[in-house]
């Protein structure tokens, strides 16, 4: 991508950031249409996923959830517009935060070291600025750079918009995280993605076995930190953001056990919203020895 092609890109979003919201969402409706008919190797993952997680659902039915979400794929990057860019008492007035409301009263305001296990929801940057909108916690986030230095930089700064945010890569160790933990911070984890073989266990999601990073036990573990999920999701008026309540007796002393149980949580988070989780990713690419790809 050209220099020039991302500063269009970038001051394109700015100017979105500006126009009413349902012509927003209408953009990301139609984009994602679009995306669903023309994205063919894209959509060829979303429904071997689908299919591989709903073995069950017909034909049809699983169509139609790929097809919304394509839809959610587009309207949720049209809504970083705004997100990143509106005045922020627009953006507070389309982030619903709910839940547990003495865990959302510590996020804020404790002091205790706090794990936001945040899965791959359509509305996971939302949930995100809901949140760090709310509380001066130091709070961590990990990320992967973008290939290109003037949509990485975008992307930090909207992620680093409110609160103190600290963007950490992944290349940059486990050390920066347990400290910030340990000084009684927030770490927004984002474990349910499939990086590859390294420092990975496999693990049952909806029935196949999917090559997970122990992440979330194991920085529970070295952090001493409570695990608190939090599931968002887009509405009509904007992003709802659920705040659950602590997990009780996590980590263990077992990290393949505890990461073969956030994936039974997560699938139940899924579940109740199943085409506005991340199906676009090619979630089982990694496979067990002896196993053929199923992409």
């Amino acid at each position: 991508m050209s220099k020039l092609t991302s500063k269009l890109g970038i001051g394109f979003m700015r100017a979105l950031a500006h126009v009413p919201f349902p012509l927003v969402r209408g953009f990301g409706a139609v984009l994602g249409r679009v995306l669903h008919v023309l994205a063919v190797p894209r959509r060829r993952v979303v429904d071997t996923n689908l299919a591989l997680c709903f073995p069950t659902r017909s034909e049809a039915e699983r169509r139609r959830m790929a097809r919304q979400t394509f839809v959610y794929v587009a309207q949720s990057w049209f809504d970083r517009s705004w997100l990143w860019h509106a005045p922020e008492a627009v953006v507070a007035r389309r982030l619903k935060v709910v839940g547990a409301a003495d865990v959302i009263e510590e996020i804020a305001h404790g002091h205790e070291p706090m794990i936001l296990f945040a899965p791959h929801f359509y509305g996971l940057d939302a949930a995100a600025t809901a949140l760090t909108m709310h509380t001066d916690r130091p709070s961590t986030t990990i990320y992967t750079t973008q290939r290109d230095p003037m949509i990485d930089q975008w992307v930090s700064e909207g992620r680093k918009r409110f609160g103190n945010v600290i963007t950490l890569n992944r290349v940059d160790g486990i050390k920066p995280i347990v400290a910030g933990l340990r000084k009684g911070g927030l770490l927004y984890l984002l474990p349910d993605m499939d990086f590859g073989r390294d420092q990975t266990v496999f693990v049952p999601f909806y029935g196949v076995q999917a090559a997970t990073v122990p992440s979330l036990s194991r920085f529970a573990r070295l952090g001493r930190a409570k695990v608190v999920p939090v599931v968002s999701k887009l509405t009509p008026d904007g992003y709802e953001i659920e705040v659950l309540p602590a997990w009780k007796d996590f980590p263990s002393d077992d990290a393949v056990a505890d990461t073969a149980l956030m994936n039974q949580r997560l699938q139940g988070y899924i579940d109740t919203m199943p085409s506005q989780y991340y199906w676009v990713h090619r979630r089982f690419k990694t496979r067990p020895e002896g196993e053929r790809p199923v992409y």
